[in-house]
């Protein structure tokens, strides 16, 4: 014999349930990894010049390089500032490199380069050791030494007489190399001594990246003392301080929305025990949120966390529609309440919360992290908040809110307000027409946002980071040629082969120069073709007879010379192992890595030229390098372009898959619904809702990117239940005051906690704010434009 479950027994597990989920969410959360790098709006299915984009933001040199600069006191205090610093930060252990100018930095690597010049140098070839080469090369390195440059020159003429060293030093100072002064790096531009640090973290690894960053600032503060001050910037500061800034503004936004909705739900309802009852759709809703996301991507990215704030708007609508729609009639038995609501109202949240669900689960199957998370997040979370309103809500309030508070107020001003609003009809039909015409003359110029609209990067730090790369020198990557090969030799030789290329664009001043692993690391058979090139004792003592007969410099005074040429013929080739302790070794590293899906690569940043030279062939002239069949595998790959190449794919596939969810949404309302009039009557103000926002959005002129069609998404996700309630009470021939009172109770709530969110600095957020706020009240005042009630049902309510 089955015996049946009792409600009592009924709601004490579905409170049972929910305080298990929560329990299970919050641990989640607590064990939750956060991110705030951009890298998470990138493809996960990548071509090879995206893997290789994909591969510098996450873990590339660029991305783990930490810019310092000192100001302030007198230059010899920022000088002995910025030693002392350095000391530090090489004693840490965080740093894989730690450049301030410093002469000892790589007197080690000095002395390699000098061991294997023959290897390294660009020059060594047969015809440089011929009778002809020799006096040459002998001429040119005593040219210089009546120069700023005869200092260095001079203590090595008997060993190096060719100028091997020479050349190799040259080839490796950048275009626009740091001066030097007190020994160390200062700005050309400013009183500040500079540091160059490469941090051993990935730049992906923000907790590492910020030990890096708190350790200088840390290893600094005794200085400041001395009316020091410290400046940092590059990518992994970026993305610390938006993490933080991130994490600062959801909790605000969170705190203050929580308030102001906080405060018109104690005006609506006049109880506490109503107000914590609203609010738990939303704390449901956040937690299932962040817990799949988690589930779902092994770590939840700032912009989807600040994402969950915006939740608090649509997920306490749930809360509302039930405490005011699930007040009993006259005559029925206390406690029953919910049970009417559960039939006449659930129904009409349900399909509103169907229809959210097929909007944003198109972003679910995105190819971009970021975008697929915003979608996980929404259907996950909206699903929650919808579920503990219809099983939890019912065991704690059975009979809705029994405070009266602004309740008969709202109700009789929706009532009077859907008698008078549907004269407005044209003149809102107008205005669509008018926001048509705008939007189709705008074209496609009105989705235009970029990627850096995803970012919270203030712009006077963004100045910062640019005038710390222009005292230092550094390659912001605005172009860079990649070559690949299977193994490293292959893709050493490849970059060789980009690097001859590269040579005559550098003669042509079409580019200022490169950087190239090849450099200090040139491949196996290159270095051997050198090697091959030195002539044995004998022959090299009679051609330099010839070449110094009647010279300055007697052939006697070069046998060191002699010696050292014969002890690098004997010399091994230098490999990765052979670099291994010296600044030279993190240098190789930064440009040649092993891919982590096999294969090697072989990055040659571009350092571009003058402002006078035409872009138009600069990129006429790279794209040989793409065909050239000689060169291997290489690619160019100019950042900027290939990151708004992205956004563009990536904002195609937002609006294509919103198009997609849009259209599931009206096939789950006509299959419900099973009626055109009624089709017409939800879908029409929900759609000029839309339209009006946008129109609205392009005579602001606001470049409109993916976020702020998430903020569509989410009118698309509040308007439907709008909508769907005011067709059911169509159907139902008459006005009833408190699922009026409700709706304008959830829209005041909705457009007052996305107004909130519309005037956060963080664009993302703002974005979606300045969407939803407007777009939400247009859905509400048009769903009673176009609805049809005549009259007001009779008051059956206690």
């Amino acid at each position: 014999m089955i015996t049946a479950v009792s409600p009592r027994s009924r709601g004490a597990l579905a409170l049972t349930l929910w305080l298990a989920a929560m329990a299970l969410g919050a641990l989640l959360i607590a064990r939750a990894q956060f991110s705030a790098d951009l890298s998470a709006f990138l493809p996960v299915s990548p071509d090879a010049q995206q893997r290789v984009l994909i591969e510098q933001l996450q873990s590339g040199v660029a991305a783990r390089t930490l810019l310092l600069g000192i100001e302030g006191g007198s230059a010899e205090q920022r000088a002995q500032a910025t030693r002392t610093l350095a000391a530090s930060l090489r004693e840490s252990g965080l740093f894989e490199q730690v450049q301030n100018g410093e002469p000892g930095d790589w007197e080690a690597a000095g002395e390699l380069l000098f061991q294997h010049r023959y290897h390294l140098s660009p020059a060594v070839a047969p015809g440089r050791f011929t009778v002809e080469g020799l006096r040459d090369a002998i001429d040119e390195t005593l040219s210089l030494l009546g120069t700023p440059a005869g200092s260095a020159v001079k203590p090595l003429l008997e060993r190096d007489p060719t100028g091997e060293t020479q050349r190799i030093a040259e080839a490796l100072i950048p275009a626009n190399a740091p001066r030097s002064e007190n020994g160390v790096w200062v700005s050309r531009s400013a009183p500040r001594a500079l540091l160059l640090t490469v941090t051993r973290a990935a730049g992906a690894d923000l907790d590492a990246q910020a030990q890096a960053i708190e350790r200088a600032h840390s290893a600094f503060a005794p200085l400041a003392a001395q009316g020091l001050s410290l400046q940092a910037s590059g990518a992994g500061v970026f993305a610390v301080q938006s993490r933080a800034q991130i994490e600062r503004e959801v909790k605000l936004l969170a705190a203050v929305g929580v308030a102001a909705i906080g405060g018109l739900l104690m005006l609506a309802f006049a109880s506490l025990r109503a107000l914590a009852v609203a609010l738990l759709p939303v704390v449901t809703g956040i937690v299932t949120g962040v817990a799949a996301v988690s589930l779902s991507f092994g770590s939840v990215h700032g912009i989807t966390l600040g994402f969950g704030s915006t939740l608090i708007g649509e997920a306490v609508d749930y809360g509302i529609y039930y405490l005011m729609q699930a007040r009993p009639t006259v005559g029925s038995t206390p406690g029953s309440g919910w049970r009417r609501w559960r039939d006449e109202n659930w129904p009409t949240v349900r399909l509103g919360l169907l229809t959210s669900v097929c909007g944003f689960a198109a972003l679910v199957f995105s190819g971009f992290p970021g975008l697929a998370q915003l979608g996980v997040f929404s259907v996950a979370g909206l699903t929650g908040a919808a579920l503990a309103t219809r099983f939890v809500l019912p065991v704690l309030v059975p009979d809705g809110a029994s405070g009266q508070g602004l309740r008969r107020p709202l109700g009789r001003l929706g009532a009077h307000a859907v008698q008078a609003l549907p004269r407005l009809r044209g003149l809102f039909l107008l205005l669509g027409l008018l926001s048509a015409g705008l939007l189709i003359a705008q074209g496609g110029q009105l989705w235009r946002g970029d990627l850096n609209s995803l970012s919270p990067v203030p712009r006077a730090a963004q100045e910062l980071d640019s005038m710390l790369r222009a005292d230092l020198g550094a390659n912001d990557a605005g172009t860079l040629v990649v070559a690949s090969g299977a193994d490293q030799e292959t893709a050493l030789r490849a970059a060789e082969a980009a690097t001859q290329r590269l040579d005559a664009l550098v003669e042509q001043g079409l580019i200022a120069g490169y950087e190239a692993p090849t450099r200090l690391l040139p491949s196996q058979a290159a270095q051997r073709a050198r090697l091959a090139s030195l002539p044995q004792a004998a022959e090299l003592r009679e051609r330099l007879a010839r070449a110094t007969h009647d010279g300055p410099l007697n052939a006697e005074r070069l046998a060191p010379f002699v010696d050292e040429v014969q002890a690098a013929r004997e010399r091994p080739v230098l490999t990765r192992a052979s670099l291994a302790g010296s600044p030279l070794a993190s240098a190789v590293d930064a440009l040649l890595f092993e891919r982590p899906n096999g294969g090697w690569t072989a990055l040659i940043p571009l350092q571009p030229g003058s402002a006078d030279v035409d872009p138009a062939r600069v990129r006429q002239a790279l794209q040989h390098l793409h065909g050239d069949p000689s060169a291997g595998e290489i690619q160019v790959v100019a950042v900027a372009d290939e990151l708004n190449q992205l956004y563009a794919t990536y904002l195609r596939e937002a609006l294509t898959q919103a198009l997609l969810g849009a259209v599931a949404v009206v096939v789950v309302l006509a299959l419900h619904l099973r009626s055109g009039r009624r089709l017409l009557a939800v879908c029409q103000p929900l759609a000029l809702a839309v339209l009006l926002t946008l129109g609205g959005l392009a005579l602001l002129d606001v470049a409109l990117g993916i976020l702020h069609l998430v903020g569509l998404l989410l009118v698309v996700a509040v308007g439907s239940n709008y909508g769907l309630f005011f067709a059911r009470l169509d159907a139902e021939g008459g006005i009833d005051d408190d699922t009026l009172a409700s709706l304008m109770l959830a829209n005041l709530t909705t457009v007052v906690s996305f107004g909130l969110i519309a005037l956060s600095h963080i664009p993302a957020l703002s974005a979606i704010g300045r969407v939803v706020a407007p777009g939400a009240l247009l859905a509400l005042l048009l769903a009673a434009v176009f609805s049809r009630m005549a009259r007001p049902r009779a008051p059956v309510r206690r």
